[in-house]
């Protein structure tokens, strides 16, 4: 699966149904009934985090953070074990539980800060985009707002063009031309 999530911040509601679509997705049932009950519990590979504190929360900024699957993923080049393996150009950065000895050298050389521990502290855990579900990352599909959305980073590009031509069209047809382009 190509692809990464994207996310827009302003879209975000702190709502946390990414969160608990992860850690349903990712845990032994997934269901969240019997989820509910699993020892040891669930944990999300995705975090919601307060980006902008502000004292209207309209003005709040929050926004999910989860594993960015880098192209060039410092914490697969750090790994003694090769217990993280990076899965095409756009693909995700997997994590081969068996192989990890949770030295946490990943953890340190992450530049987002989104990779944990799972809560025996033995193994890490990272977001893997939901790899082995048919329909993408349960957090994309739970997000009401669609503040997630998992596309290729050529198809982001195109859609930010196609909304900035189309805020520039916007503009100029309400006669605002001229502030434009002074």
């Amino acid at each position: 699966m190509e692809g990464n999530i994207f996310i827009d911040p302003e879209r975000c509601l702190a709502c946390k149904s990414c969160e608990l679509a992860c850690a349903v997705e990712h845990s032994r049932s997934r269901a969240l009934l019997q989820a509910i009950f699993e020892e040891p519990r669930p944990q999300p590979l995705v975090k919601v985090e307060l980006i902008r504190e502000a004292p209207i929360t309209l003005e709040r900024l929050t926004s999910p953070l989860q594993c960015r699957h880098c192209e060039d993923a410092p914490c697969v080049t750090v790994c003694p074990t090769r217990a993280l393996e990076k899965q095409g150009i756009e693909g995700p950065v997997l994590v081969h539980e068996e192989l990890c000895i949770g030295c946490k050298w990943c953890v340190l050389v992450c530049p987002f800060g989104v990779i944990g521990l799972r809560r025996d502290g033995k193994v890490i855990i990272k977001c893997d985009l939901c790899f082995e579900r048919e329909g993408g990352p349960a957090c994309v599909e739970a997000c009401p707002t669609k503040a997630l959305r998992f596309t290729t980073v050529a198809e982001f590009g195109r859609e930010r063009r196609r909304k900035a031509l189309a805020e520039l069209q916007r503009g100029l047809v309400a006669g605002k031309r001229q502030q434009l382009w002074r």
